[in-house]
């Protein structure tokens, strides 16, 4: 029989498992992903939602209202940290990183399966979410009480894949670790914040404010700061703004590479995060050694560099 229902939509994705089977092996990475996914599939039945599928490094879910499914991403999330980075044999493991899409609409609920807008939106929010990281649609985020909004951040427009129009994105803050820090070693002193960060690609130079962040870099025209290359990803990268510093995260297929002024080294994200300092070179698809590949320069800026100039350059 099919119906067509009110549901809010649960994608997770588990990151890592390359590495997983690269260090373990076989039969031991994919018993730890088999578990791990079957943890998440206990967490959503925990928080009184439905396991649709498993679709190997995750599961599809729905949920009868938006605050069941946000209270289920926090546990996903909270129980995999416990899991830890041990092997059975007590040996050290690469980490699982954990991706989780949410959407709120009408599906189509046909043997089993559901199909619709929402399913499509909250799968595609995959392809935007960092490590660790929730993503949510503000349609969904309308049906929370004001303390689970509270919670939310916006990212603005994303162009999702497969879709004409963008959708508005705003991501989960954590509260799992909190202010830890502070409360064990009373006031701590911190260093001044930054004012700014400044991009630079070809003739394209921007500076922009702590305020008028996040931005996406990327290929597609709603991009904030658009890159006209092949090589780049339509949402290749964000930087946020968290915890006092600038936040770069990876968002593409090929990898964002990022070699900081006075430092040989390289560092690689994929699907991962590191917080920008100083200046140095973003690389989109290739590291910046590549004379031809896409690089971005930036810098971290203070307040007397942010003010107009005339012919800013770095």
């Amino acid at each position: 029989m099919t119906q067509i229902i009110q549901r809010t939509v649960l994608f997770a994705d588990l990151r890592g498992s390359t590495a997983l089977y690269e260090t373990l092996g076989n039969t031991e990475a994919t018993s730890v992903v088999t578990q791990s996914v079957a943890l998440l599939a206990r967490v959503v039945q925990s928080c009184g939602g439905t396991v649709v599928k498993t679709l190997g490094d995750g599961l599809m879910a729905m949920f009868p209202v938006p605050s069941a499914a946000v209270k289920a991403a926090d546990e996903m999330h909270d129980s995999l940290e416990r899991i830890g980075t041990r092997s059975a044999d007590s040996h050290p493991r690469p980490a699982l990183k954990l991706q989780v899409g949410l959407a709120l609409g009408e599906v189509v609920e046909m043997a089993g399966d559901y199909f619709g807008d929402a399913v499509n939106v909250a799968a595609r929010l995959l392809d935007h979410a960092g490590d660790n990281e929730t993503l949510v649609t503000s349609v969904m985020l309308d049906e929370l009480d004001a303390l689970d909004r509270s919670r939310f951040r916006s990212l603005d427009r994303l162009q999702l894949r497969g879709r004409v129009e963008p959708v508005y994105v705003h991501l989960l803050e954590t509260h799992r670790w909190g202010d830890t820090a502070a409360t064990a070693y009373g006031d701590i002193l911190r260093a001044p914040e930054p004012e700014g960060i400044r991009l630079v690609w070809l003739d394209l130079n921007r500076v922009y404010s702590p305020h008028s962040l996040p931005i996406v870099l990327g290929r597609s025209p709603q991009a904030t700061y658009c890159i006209d290359d092949t090589r780049v990803s339509r949402s290749h990268a964000r930087i946020d703004w968290h915890g006092g510093a600038f936040q770069l995260t990876d968002l593409s297929y090929n990898g964002t590479y990022v070699r900081f002024s006075g430092d040989q080294e390289i560092v690689s994200l994929r699907r991962g995060t590191c917080t920008l300092h100083g200046s140095g070179v973003i690389g989109l698809g290739s590291p910046p050694a590549d004379a031809t590949a896409p690089s971005v320069r930036f810098e971290i800026m203070k307040f007397a560099d942010t003010q107009p100039q005339a012919s800013a350059q770095i």
